[in-house]
């Protein structure tokens, strides 16, 4: 089957991805080895992060290098052998968390963040998925009054760039949130973001979409694309269907460079690998919205499948052995304050997150391989950006002009 343009990859930004170039004019052909949503976009928090204007970075005080030199912290683990294979990356990723370099970064990054949440809610319109919208909003709670007015300043400043926020005492989430034990100094509520029920679920409703729209969803192997003679692109599907196109976006989150290094392209990617498990809810105990423990870095959030208890960041490659210290860690420091009943699974879910040393994801033509584009190193924001990185790099390659500048996001800086 011959289509304008192949798309490998069905998380969050691929499905996007699809969306948008399918919306200008573009027959699309989606792959992946499984269905839409059921890798890394299946297991996140849960919340587009329309607050996130600034990326993730990297602590530079000693107290942080310290105690995450011990492996024993909750939000932030390692793999020995594989932090030690990526520590050029990790280098450029503490360099960049400099004052100064972090600054212009984070002005580059708020460009595609101020779009996410309309793109979004566009999408779930026409997809009819507004019924997993959990609320509005989510709350970052903390426990010590030092931390609290000081992401309280970090708060106001966020509110020069459109970002709404209320502030909470201790007695302010006591009431929001009864079924909380102990005393905390207090916690911001961010009121712009939005939670969702299933974020799998909210990937498969936008695929959905893009079939009911015309266009096609297949399984198979995305490493099996190859050159055509007439220098397109051809893959395999699992029902023995060859797809072909001129063009091919990569798509494959932290498996993207498997793919483009066999045609000449590699950047340093950081996989930070997180987990996930599930909890009944305790009837006399409800959880009126999500909550991120600012002080340990896991989150708890209301799902269709229970409390879903999500951890920070693991540095370790895809094919590293699970390693379930960081959820068993955060678990027992969460069953001392939220509502978590008996375990749903046997074992927690896992997946990796492909993080950039500059903070910032990557999409745009892969430099030197005609016809390739990429969209992937979104780090803890894919769920948030996948429509806009779908909606600038649809408009890269029909060639009209994108809405933010591109630029920094252009794959040749690491090319």
């Amino acid at each position: 089957m011959t289509h304008d343009i192949i798309v490998l990859g069905a998380g969050m930004v691929g499905v996007g991805c699809a969306l948008h170039l399918q919306a200008r004019g573009q027959s699309v052909a989606l792959l992946d080895r499984r269905a839409p949503g059921l890798e890394t976009s299946y297991g996140n928090a849960g919340i587009i992060q329309r607050e996130a204007i600034a990326p993730y970075a990297l602590p530079r005080d000693l107290g942080f290098l310290l105690t995450g030199a011990s492996n024993r912290r909750v939000d932030v683990r390692y793999h020995a052998k594989d932090a030690a294979r990526m520590l050029g990356p990790l280098w450029a990723y503490y360099r960049n968390s400099a004052p100064r370099p972090y600054a212009e970064i984070s002005r580059q990054y708020e460009t595609l963040i101020a779009r996410s949440l309309e793109t979004h809610t566009q999408l779930m319109r026409d997809a009819g998925a507004e019924a997993l919208v959990a609320g509005q909003g989510y709350l970052m709670l903390y426990r010590s009054e030092r931390e609290l007015h000081s992401f309280f300043k970090e708060a106001d400043e966020r509110a020069g760039s459109g970002v709404n926020h209320i502030k909470l005492s201790g007695a302010d989430v006591a009431r929001e949130e009864p079924a909380l034990l102990g005393t905390f100094a207090g916690a911001v509520r961010w009121t712009d973001p939005v939670a969702i029920r299933s974020p799998g679920d909210l990937v498969q409703a936008y695929a959905k979409l893009f079939e009911q729209r015309g266009g096609a969803v297949h399984l198979g192997d995305a490493m099996a694309l190859h050159r055509t003679d007439d220098g397109g692109w051809q893959v395999g599907t699992a029902d023995g269907q060859t797809l072909c196109a001129p063009q091919v976006v990569v798509a494959l989150g932290p498996w993207s460079m498997q793919l483009t290094s066999r045609f000449g392209y590699t950047a340093p990617v950081i996989p930070k690998r997180g987990y996930h498990m599930h909890y009944t809810p305790l009837p006399d105990r409800p959880l009126n919205s999500t909550v991120i423990d600012a002080e340990y870095g896991y989150v708890v959030a209301p799902m269709k499948d229970g409390l879903r208890l999500t951890t920070g960041a693991e540095l370790a490659y895809v094919d590293a052995p699970r390693t379930p210290n960081q959820i068993e860690a955060a678990e027992r420091i969460a069953r001392q304050s939220f509502p978590l009943g008996a375990r749903v699974e046997s074992e927690p879910w896992m997946g990796t997150r492909p993080c950039m040393p500059d903070m910032k994801p990557v999409f745009g033509p892969v430099p030197a391989v005609p016809g390739m584009w990429c969209a992937f190193g979104h780090g803890h924001q894919g769920f948030t950006l996948g429509p806009i990185t779908g909606e600038l790099l649809a408009a890269m390659v029909t060639g009209a002009t994108p809405r933010v500048d591109v630029r920094p996001f252009s794959p040749d800086r690491f090319g």
